[in-house]
């Protein structure tokens, strides 16, 4: 309560400078204000834009104080503090799925498996962030060769429907051109899709394998939305993988918790 009166009308900010998006959290202690924006050429002037747009639509010109995050957090002047990508999207996601054990994230360049006590602090981890294999890299540079866009490959039904197929390679090149292979074929979307699914979360499986993860997983990052790659995570996990509508915000929402603790 005390504290509460001591921030009356202050707000922090959180700030995840992803690859693919730039995520940003507004909290005055109680709730978030939640904005997203893709990533462009400059992701210093973008954020800068986007902190300035959210503050003012809640009725501020300033943040009492500023955690940076992700990718790009060391190109982002304005921010208080920067802050590993690892601590911000343990915390955030002991905030959103607080039952969670382990954190697994799909980010746009590279992908992550945190293991976390009961408080959301970070016991374990191991990072994916040299090869874009399993990332949502890998799944946008696949929808391209599919001729589609990356945000439709999730309304896309991933069911094999009789036609199997696999995606062998670990070279996100050369898992393109199996790709390429695949369709001129003749192999269905839907089949090659699946396959897909299959593969990233093989990967992924064979990453988390290293930290020993417990359940219940939560799963985070801008593909979390996504069922059917969800239900693959589970299926080569063997352990019981939940997410949030919020999910993609876990690294910003975490920094923004970092911020409300520094600023009291």
């Amino acid at each position: 309560e005390t504290d509460r009166w001591f921030m009356k009308d202050k707000i922090v900010v959180g700030i995840d400078a992803g690859s693919s998006a730039i995520k940003i959290s507004l909290y005055d202690g109680e709730t978030f204000e939640n904005s997203l924006s893709p990533s462009s050429w400059n992701p210093k002037e973008q954020a800068a834009g986007l902190l300035e747009t959210v503050l003012a639509g809640q009725g501020h010109t300033q943040a009492a104080y500023i955690v940076g995050t992700g990718y790009g957090r060391l190109n982002l002047p304005f921010v208080t503090k920067a802050m590993t990508e690892i601590t911000c999207h343990a915390r955030g996601a002991g905030y959103l799925l607080p039952e969670a054990r382990t954190v697994i994230d799909i980010g746009g360049q590279d992908a992550k498996a945190i293991r976390v006590d009961d408080c959301g602090k970070v016991q374990d981890f191991i990072m994916n962030d040299k090869c874009a294999a399993g990332t949502g890299r890998f799944l946008q540079v696949m929808a391209n060769a599919l001729g589609l866009d990356v945000a439709d490959i999730g309304s896309i039904e991933a069911d094999a429907g009789g036609q199997v197929c696999t995606i062998n390679s670990m070279c996100t090149v050369f898992a393109e051109s199996e790709v390429i292979g695949l369709v001129n074929r003749g192999v269905s979307r839907e089949a090659i899709i699946a396959a897909l699914y299959t593969s990233i979360a093989n990967r992924v499986a064979v990453m988390a394998a290293a930290i020993q993860p417990l359940a219940p997983v939560a799963f985070t990052g801008g593909v979390a939305q996504n069922r059917a790659l969800r239900l693959q995570l589970e299926a080569r996990l063997g352990l019981p993988v939940i997410t949030s509508a919020q999910a993609i915000f876990a690294g910003s929402i975490g920094a923004a918790l970092y911020a409300w603790d520094a600023a009291r």
